[in-house]
């Protein structure tokens, strides 16, 4: 497959439309798609829904696009720091499901493996289990979860080339790298576009293969969410 090297933000998200399923990468404010959430706020695109370990807060990352009810239905495992998520679920605006941070990481890693299931411990015996397939292997209960089946899948790099291999940092790498797997249309922003060949192919951390189109950000902000300074006497 051919990569595709577009301009910005703008040409990438072009052809989303109401009511598609997205995958957006991050880990916190950590390595979250600015310029794509940017972009799908000012063409305000609706009835998403959006698979993402968090919610973003209220005026950043995910929640800018809760704040224009861009969103009707959120797919994460942490919730705790927006506080519109919350209006929005209390009131019944947002349809929310809360998924243990193993098993979102392992349903996104399943699609991209092209598994149509998998099977975990985690969540038997809860809320997460209602109306869900139990199977017993060597005496214990597993959950069957489906693999997600998302329109786009939407990364952030720290670097990347015009072939569409990327490369992540730090805390970035916790969800970027599988949800890029995972998308039927993989769209990354990167830090630094390189050309072919200027990678250490050994630092690689997603191929090309999975990539349709990328594009070089800008103005990252990257913010600290909880900011936590040293007392000092």
């Amino acid at each position: 497959m051919i990569n595709k090297v577009v301009a910005n933000a703008d040409e990438a998200i072009a052809d989303i439309t109401d009511g598609k399923t997205l995958m957006l990468g991050g880990f916190g404010l950590c390595g979250i798609p600015e310029n794509c959430i940017t972009a799908l706020v000012k063409k305000g695109t609706k009835d998403l829904t959006c698979i993402s370990n968090n919610a973003g807060v209220d005026d950043f990352g995910i929640g800018l696009m809760l704040k224009q009810r861009q969103v009707k239905k959120m797919i994460s495992s942490y919730v705790g720091e927006n506080a519109e998520f919350e209006r929005q679920l209390l009131s019944g605006e947002l349809e929310v499901e809360l998924i243990p941070q193993g098993t979102l990481a392992t349903r996104c890693l399943a699609a991209g493996y092209g598994m149509p299931a998998i099977f975990t411990p985690a969540g038997v015996g809860t809320e997460v289990a209602e109306g869900k397939e139990v199977r017993n292997f060597d005496g214990k209960d597993y959950l069957m979860e489906y693999a997600f089946d998302a329109d786009f899948a939407i990364v952030k790099a720290w670097k990347g080339d015009t072939a569409g291999n990327l490369i992540f940092r730090s805390t970035s790498r916790n969800f970027n790298p599988v949800m890029a797997m995972a998308g039927k249309i993989t769209i990354a922003e990167v830090e630094e576009l390189v050309e072919v060949g200027e990678l250490e192919p050994d630092h690689i951390h997603t191929p090309g293969v999975y990539v349709h189109r990328i594009f070089q950000g800008k103005d990252y902000e990257k913010r600290i969410e909880q900011r936590t300074l040293r007392k000092r006497d």
